[in-house]
């Protein structure tokens, strides 16, 4: 990591350091929100852009350079581990992922490998390339999904409302609910730690649909797992974020896995949250993405308000509660990246 890297507002923060204004950067900031993702996604399939370095760097630099933000998150998708083990995996327009081969019983299970790192190179290889246009410029993150996320995408076979073949899964079967969370967390942590050899300067563990679960559920089926993954990284420097769609309500236990920073939903309040939470762990979020739909004085007037109530703490990196939607007029957000750089101050 460059000294530029190490001393950067995203960093600082995320190891609740004193910051003169939050970093801000954005989930899915380098999407289809913008006109130049779709001048390169018309010539590409979203797994070519993926397994490309070169154009896995184009995109990844997009947000970098038209939206000014403080941090770069490596493009790739949280599928690409579950592809490697042996899902047959595609995406289609307006569908989103299939996978071709549902893992339901548990020879489905047994066939997947959770021998993987040369199947992943192209990620280590597009991290390179990253690095080297970032020019320690500014932190990139990797990331991953969690165990319970991919498994559910592998369950259902692709997107789902209600989980209900993953839920019937870790209730009917939990022995093999966990045979496939164990594999999964097994490869997580391969997949994270061949991201931090290759450079990235922090990693994000995405649980996006922790908030289909009960908190028993959540406990047994995703909270072991994530536990289990942060603790085998190597994160020397290197600071880890924890994110799942309903972080409002599983805070304090995804506090016991020791991530360095909990991004959260946009369902609590941000200040009650990080209160709650053990001292030296930093907060992430968390305005509500809908509000970028609206009127730009809206917009500012949101962004005054969360870090009103945020100023003042360590520890905090602007975000949003969950992605950017498709639909949101760039320049909407490239205003709030502006609002937040040039009118928030911590002192």
């Amino acid at each position: 990591m460059s000294n530029k890297q190490k001393d950067s507002l995203f960093i600082k923060a995320a190891f609740s350091l004193p910051t003169e204004r939050p970093p801000i950067w954005m989930m899915r900031q380098a999407g289809r929100f913008m006109k130049e993702y779709w001048e390169i996604k018309n010539k590409y399939s979203f797994l070519e852009m993926c397994k490309t370095p070169e154009i896995a760097a184009d995109v990844t630099m997009l947000p970098v350079n038209l939206l000014g933000v403080d941090a770069a998150i490596l493009f790739s998708d949280i599928l690409v581990t579950a592809e490697a083990m042996g899902g047959d995996l595609s995406f289609t327009q307006g569908v989103g992922p299939r996978f071709a081969n549902p893992v339901r019983l548990k020879q489905d299970v047994e066939r997947l490998t959770t021998d993987v790192s040369e199947k992943l190179q192209y990620v280590p290889e597009a991290i390179k390339v990253i690095q080297q246009r970032l020019d320690g410029s500014i932190p990139l993150i990797g990331f991953a999904g969690a165990p319970f996320t991919v498994m559910s995408y592998l369950v259902e076979g692709g997107s789902s409302k209600d989980f209900k073949l993953t839920k019937l899964m870790i209730h009917n079967q939990p022995e093999l609910a966990h045979q496939l969370l164990n594999k999964i967390a097994d490869v997580t942590i391969t997949y994270l730690n061949m991201q931090i050899e290759a450079g990235v300067n922090a990693v994000q563990l995405f649980d996006s649909w922790a908030l289909a679960l009960s908190w028993d559920d959540y406990r047994e089926f995703a909270h072991q797992y994530n536990v289990r993954i942060l603790a085998g990284l190597n994160r020397k420097d290197i600071p880890v974020i924890s994110f799942c769609k309903g972080s409002s309500v599983f805070a304090s236990m995804m506090a016991e896995a020791k991530p360095d920073v909990i991004s959260v939903d946009w369902n609590a309040d941000l200040l009650d949250i990080k209160k709650m939470l053990p001292a030296g762990i930093a907060v992430q979020g968390n305005l509500d993405p809908h509000i970028l739909y609206a009127d730009k004085k809206v917009i500012r007037e949101r962004i005054l308000k969360l870090h009103e109530r945020m100023k003042g703490e360590n520890g905090f990196i602007f975000n949003l509660g969950h992605g950017i939607m498709p639909d949101i007029p760039f320049d909407h957000v490239k205003y709030a990246v502006d609002v937040i750089k040039n009118e928030l101050t911590n002192t």
